[in-house]
């Protein structure tokens, strides 16, 4: 991405608010480059993982329980900068330092920490889990390792078992020779010959200090004098071979170390590579989450960039990140800015007062399509951004004296380098366009610095005072006038923007609050034509009839979102009444169920007592089968009995006059049956299927509409004589039925011939594609009260039709 404006923009600046996030030299040095680009696709997925990382970070931030797969803060507090060790790694031959070995064994823990920490929220952050897996695998390396060197970087005694026996050597050696000197000390105390009563060390040997002069009286080595030149350090001679065993324990311990770090070193080097690579890992995660903790810190969003066939720069609530940092050191809020600009409205013109946020809200919007095209999030509520190939901005005073710059020249030349680079991808930023000149020239070459900006495709916001400005904005199509809020009561900015109008400079209401002379604004004010004085007036108006639209919108969103709610807890009541009904439901239907299983249970003792042993289980289940069908129909007089008393305002339809010839619903009786005649008591004798019965008119549920035909037989049943003497035969024709149609048919004609005890009936089912024959014979197959059934003699239909024999 080339861009000409960052250091106006202060990306340096965000660099270093990002810096407070990261601890170790890895991260910082993938801050430093980080820069913006306009790779679409890496950054996509970088900001896919910064998103996740948000989610990591917000999540381990909250009380949880120390379980597998909860997100828990990961701190790279420990993690160094192995590149210097890892160099040399590469040098065959070369042996580490123990600091160098302690760095890499705390890289490898550390880093078979975040792996596993990592690898246990896989499900819920695959991102971050994928980044873990690309962490070397280091385990069995560590344990070797760890412990071996100490924090202070001397190998710990139980490095080797020959260097723990060497070093217990070298202490037993060195109380000998400490007890020696201390006998020498004691027996020369009264000579006057020693400096003082103390050993010491001299080129690693031990040393009592004797007065200069006097050495010649002790016999031993002389290793030095001090400093002034009174004292000499003197080895004594019965000391001496004490301190030469000690020497050569000492090199001897040297040796060991050395081949100790050695062989760390080997192992070490066989894992060189993978090592490498995880610190890679390391500090593209530290920085990863630098990034997301930032982000948390100043309540950031992920952006998104627009499709460059529909390019669009949207921001919700954006802040400057610099300022809202100094604003809370300071305690202060911040009023964040939102503006939209599209494909077909490109331009924005900010005018207002001065010290009102214009330039702020220019910084704002470029630093974060720079932070957008870095890979950092944004803080916005929401953001959205064309993918820009260049981000050109003029702001601030760029005179110089050095190249004989005025402010207008430096100004010019500025804008005159950012007509030549400008095209369609670029973010073009100008404060003040027009300034320090006369103000109609201003204003005319400002329009028509715009126009070339539009013309080339680019986005462009810029800042002004000048009323030519104001006017082009608000008559041309594709550009839109904004005005930072002024309040007029108080003569301060509000620093709100508001789209959709330009507004008024306030140049002498802000130099009253500045402490001018109420004298002297009082005679500018007079000076000022009679056209100013109406265009301020008029703007001042506007305003006020902006800020009422405002509040009326602010209201009726409210309405809207208190129906909205009014609308849920409604139907929360409802879900909430319906669910009482269905309880009850429930309730009637156990109740149901319970009468079934009396009277079950009384009509099976009852069968039991009055019928033969052989017919006892056919008889009982028919009766059983009698009484599941009132069960049927009585749960579904109760669910509809329910279903009518939900129902606000349901009238009662009064019951229709029962007479000979009507057909009527019973209780307990699943089909329709019609009024054969009227007895004494209130009872009528109906016929029901195959059944003649004498019922009390209580047990009439409805009257029926007349359907006519026969005295309420099923759909398709007829009589019909056997071909057999004296043998009736029952029969059902489902011929042109779907089977399912014809399967419900035949089982309630089955329930029927059941109960009117017949022992053989005929299915009429046709021949055709034998999908009904094949359908019919699955279900009398399975049918408890079906003895047999085969297809029919050639006079009863053959194949045609299906004969059925009935249980007994």
């Amino acid at each position: 991405m080339k861009t000409t404006s960052s250091d106006l923009l202060e990306f340096e600046a965000l660099r270093e608010l990002v810096a407070r996030y990261i601890a170790s030299p890895l991260g910082l040095a993938l801050l430093r480059e980080a820069a913006p680009h306009t790779d679409r696709v890496r950054l996509e997925l970088a900001l896919a993982d910064v998103a996740e990382a948000i989610a990591y970070v917000q999540a381990a931030s909250k009380p949880h329980p120390a379980v597998r797969g909860a997100a828990v803060r990961i701190r790279f507090d420990s993690l160094s900068d192995p590149t210097e060790a890892l160099q040399k790694l590469r040098i065959e031959g070369t042996v580490l330092e123990a600091k160098e070995i302690l760095q890499l064994t705390g890289l490898m823990d550390l880093a078979s920490d975040v792996k596993r920490l990592l690898g246990s929220v896989a499900e819920r952050f695959p991102r971050l889990a994928g980044r873990g897996r690309e962490i070397g695998e280091f385990h069995s390396l560590v344990r070797d390792l760890v412990g071996k060197v100490l924090p202070d970087g001397t190998l710990a005694d139980d490095a080797s078992p020959a260097l723990a026996r060497l070093r217990r050597d070298i202490d037993r050696q060195r109380k000998l020779v400490q007890e020696s000197l201390e006998r020498f000390l004691r027996i020369h105390r009264e000579e006057n010959v020693l400096q003082e009563e103390f050993v010491t060390i001299r080129n690693d040997r031990f040393v009592v200090p004797v007065i200069a002069g006097r050495q010649r009286k002790i016999e031993g080595v002389i290793h030095g004098a001090s400093g002034s030149g009174h004292t000499m350090f003197v080895e004594p001679l019965e000391t001496i071979e004490l301190n030469n065993e000690l020497v050569r324990l000492s090199e001897e311990e040297l040796r060991e170390i050395h081949h100790i770090l050695r062989e760390m070193t080997a192992s070490l080097r066989a894992s060189g590579e993978a090592i490498a690579a995880t610190a890679k890992v390391l500090g593209d995660l530290e920085f990863l989450f630098a990034k997301a903790r930032f982000a948390s810190d100043f309540d950031c969003t992920v952006p998104r960039f627009s499709p460059s066939e529909a390019r669009r720069l949207s921001l919700r609530e954006a802040r400057h990140p610099l300022l809202a940092d100094v604003l809370r050191r300071q305690k202060k809020p911040i009023i964040p800015v939102s503006l939209e600009l599209t494909e077909d409205c490109r331009t924005l013109l900010i005018s207002g007062p001065n010290t009102g946020g214009k330039t702020v809200t220019l910084k704002t919007v470029g630093l974060l399509a720079l932070m957008a095209q870095a890979g950092f999030p944004v803080p916005c509520s929401e953001a959205e951004f064309p993918l820009f190939g260049q981000v050109l901005a003029d702001i601030g005073d760029q005179q110089s004296i050095q190249e004989s710059l005025s402010t207008f020249s430096a100004h010019i030349c500025r804008v005159r380098d950012m007509l030549d680079a400008a095209d369609s991808t670029s973010l073009v930023l100008l404060d003040e366009l027009g300034r320090a000149t006369d103000p109609e020239e201003g204003g005319a070459l400002g329009v028509a610095v715009l126009e070339r900006f539009r013309s080339a495709g680019a986005f462009t916001l810029s800042s002004t005072h000048l009323m030519a400005l104001k006017v082009y904005g608000a008559s041309t199509p594709g550009v839109v006038n904004a005005s930072m809020g002024f309040d007029d009561e108080t003569l301060r900015p509000t620093y709100v923007l508001k789209v959709g109008a330009p507004g008024k400079s306030a140049g002498l209401e802000i130099a009253k609050r500045l402490g001018i002379p109420d004298v002297l604004i009082g005679e500018a004010g007079q000076r000022l034509g009679s056209r100013e004085r109406d265009l301020s007036s008029f703007l001042s108006d506007l305003h006020r009839r902006l800020d009422r639209l405002a509040a009326q919108e602010q209201e009726l969103r409210e309405m809207k979102e208190a129906l909205i709610a009014r609308q849920k807890s409604l139907a929360t009541e409802w879900e909430r009444r319906e669910s009482a009904k269905l309880k009850e439901l429930e309730r009637r239907y156990e109740l149901v169920l319970e009468k079934f299983d009396s009277q079950a249970q009384e009509a099976i003792e009852r069968i039991v007592a009055e019928a033969e042993r052989k017919k006892v289980a056919s008889s009982a289940m028919r009766r059983v089968g009698g009484l599941k069908r009132g069960l049927r129909e009585e749960l579904e007089v109760t669910v509809v009995s329910t279903q009518n008393e939900s129902r606000q305002g349901a009238l009662e339809t009064p019951k229709a006059q029962i007479t000979e010839g009507v057909r009527v619903r019973l209780k307990n009786i699943r089909e329709p049956a019609r009024v054969s005649r009227k007895l004494a008591g209130g009872l009528i004798e109906v016929q029901a299927g195959f059944l003649k019965l004498q019922v009390s008119e209580d047990d009439v549920l409805e009257v029926l509409p007349d359907a006519g035909g026969g005295a309420g037989l099923p759909k398709h049943v007829t009589y019909r004589p056997a071909v057999q003497p004296a043998q009736a035969v029952q029969e059902i024709n489902v011929i042109g039925q779907r089977a399912e149609e014809a399967c419900d048919a035949v089982e309630k004609f089955l329930d029927n011939a059941v109960l009117a005890e017949a022992t053989r009936v005929r299915i009429v089912h046709g021949h055709g594609m034998g999908i009904l024959r094949r359908a019919i014979a699955e279900l009398l197959a399975k049918n408890p009260n079906v003895e047999k059934f085969h297809a029919g003699d050639q006079f009863e239909g053959g194949a045609g039709a299906t004969i059925v024999e009935l249980k007994g």
